[in-house]
């Protein structure tokens, strides 16, 4: 789970330990009556009709965009996009609307919009703050793949660095069964979770928001939104942020290179800040893996595996503040406990405590599969081993396996190698790269600034650590808010930290 479509985008924030959801769960969640595909008609002029949300405070307003279900017919059968919107304080001085994508892709932006509007109240005094649930993603005919049931099994059984040829069969077949189950349960919804179809939407709410320029705050994944819409609509582009940013030169093999490198690099400043060398640290860690991968930790009726606990671990690299979580589960499972990294690779995949997962990761595998032309194979991804075992004695392996299971058997043929970013004409747009970042390392807003073009990608860089630098660095922080909120363009390479 943890290669370009896994952790690459994951929806976690910067700010944010991941928490097991409260929301929708795999064997229950469906596409909703506003969000599944219905007869023909056009969304191209349309008015929102607002309400009250049904989970959110009083102050939040929910509606639906229509959108075509596929955009080369927009006469065709269109798709229900769900939003939700806390309007401006200040009036007098509203600017416009502000999107929010925060990730996943698949994270729903109607249930995290509410949750984290207070790290963005200085925008939301000029801005209406909008958040929505992407095609495919939650209440916008949100893809189902399998069941809770299904998911459990295959976490305890399938071994995700395989070893030997029946590892490897039964791991791609898993893969394979995981795309037919999408087929059957969201086939009419999966040829279309591009992320250039949502960026179609992305303009055709901006045109129902009444907006002349998209006016745009993308996360991680939401990155390659902002950037696919850039390059799509240079002359709508308003004030975009990019925020933790996906590299969009990289196919899936330099996605996964990217995240062994970022990964490993996150867990040796972990263990330099624990007084440990990162050989020593890595050498305990994968002393740990190994033996987990020979015997795994019985947790009351479930398993501890290898899998499970290189998820627990990466988890932890996304925020500083989860540092000390990591030492504790670490040490915990050294001494036979290893309830601690399954809480946390738990708290990933999107499990509650009473077994029921939410279907983001669904939705993160259509979208990324429906994307990406590759479909590398297994023996692609064993060439990968050694250069990857070097690089991360404890993620390479794994991320080297996800390049041929992440996609492998998808019923879809996706939409291209790499995505396109350039943006000539385009307003400026800010690229916000932090330098510890374990999923979108720094590289890729580099190279995100230069496939926008000259004038156009404006690279602001964060020492720090973590995924994504608004809200964690004040500095940052700071710089953002004086290009949303009053139009200050900061000079390329721009430095906090």
């Amino acid at each position: 789970m943890l290669a370009a479509g896994g952790l690459l985008a994951a929806g976690c924030t910067a700010t944010d330990t991941p928490a097991p959801p409260s929301g929708a769960t795999g064997s229950s969640a469906s596409p909703t009556s506003t969000g599944s595909p219905t007869s023909p008609g056009s969304p191209a002029s349309q008015r929102l009709d607002w309400k009250r949300c049904d989970d959110a405070g009083a102050e939040w307003r929910c509606a639906t965009v229509r959108v075509p279900l596929d955009h080369a017919k927009p006469a065709g059968a269109t798709l229900g996009v769900a939003l939700i919107r806390k309007e401006a304080t200040d009036r007098k001085r509203r600017i416009g609307s502000l999107l929010f994508n925060f990730g996943g892709p698949g994270a729903s932006g109607v249930e995290m919009l509410p949750q984290l509007a207070g790290e963005y109240a200085s925008l939301g005094e000029r801005y209406d703050l909008v958040g929505f649930d992407p095609r495919g993603v939650g209440r916008s005919s949100g893809v189902v793949c399998r069941d809770d049931a299904e998911q459990a099994a295959a976490e305890a059984a399938v071994d995700s660095t395989p070893d030997t040829p029946a590892e490897e069969a039964a791991y791609l077949k898993d893969a394979a069964d995981f795309g037919a189950g999408c087929a059957r349960r969201s086939g009419t919804v999966i040829p279309y979770t591009t992320t250039s179809a949502t960026a179609r939407d992305l303009d055709v709410i901006r045109r129902a928001l009444g907006d002349e320029k998209l006016h745009y705050f993308g996360i991680s994944y939401g990155t390659q939104l902002g950037g696919t819409y850039a390059h799509l609509f240079p002359r709508r582009v308003g004030r975009l942020v990019l925020d933790a940013v996906v590299d969009p030169t990289a196919d899936a093999a330099g996605h996964a290179r990217h995240q062994t490198v970022g990964f490993q690099r996150a867990l040796d400043n972990y263990l330099r800040s624990t007084g440990q060398t990162p050989r020593a640290g890595t050498a305990r860690i994968t002393a740990l893996l190994a033996s987990l991968d020979r015997r795994p930790l019985k947790v009351g009726d479930r398993l501890l595996t290898e899998g499970l606990a290189t998820t627990g671990i990466a988890v932890t690299l996304y925020a500083e503040s989860s540092w000390p979580l990591l030492t504790e589960a670490l040490e915990a499972a050294e001494a036979g406990d290893g309830s601690g990294l399954l809480r946390l690779a738990d708290a990933y995949n999107d499990r509650d405590e009473q077994g029921r997962y939410a279907t983001q990761s669904h939705s993160q595998r259509a979208i990324s599969c429906a994307d990406s032309s590759e479909r590398p194979t297994a023996a692609r991804a064993k060439a990968l081993l050694p250069e990857f075992r070097r690089l991360s004695p404890v993620f390479g392996a794994l991320l080297a396996w996800d390049t041929a299971g992440w996609c492998a058997g998808w019923p879809v043929k996706g939409e291209a190698r790499t995505p396109a970013a350039s943006a000539p004409g385009a307003d400026p747009v800010l690229v916000v790269g932090t330098t510890g970042d374990p999923a979108t390392p720094y590289e890729g807003a580099e190279r995100m600034a230069a496939e926008l073009g000259e004038g156009v990608g404006v690279l602001v860089t964060n020492k720090g650590e973590g995924h994504g630098a608004y809200g964690t660095s004040p500095c940052v922080t700071r710089t953002v808010d004086a290009y949303l909120l009053d139009g200050e363009v900061p000079a390329y390479g721009t430095t906090c930290g």
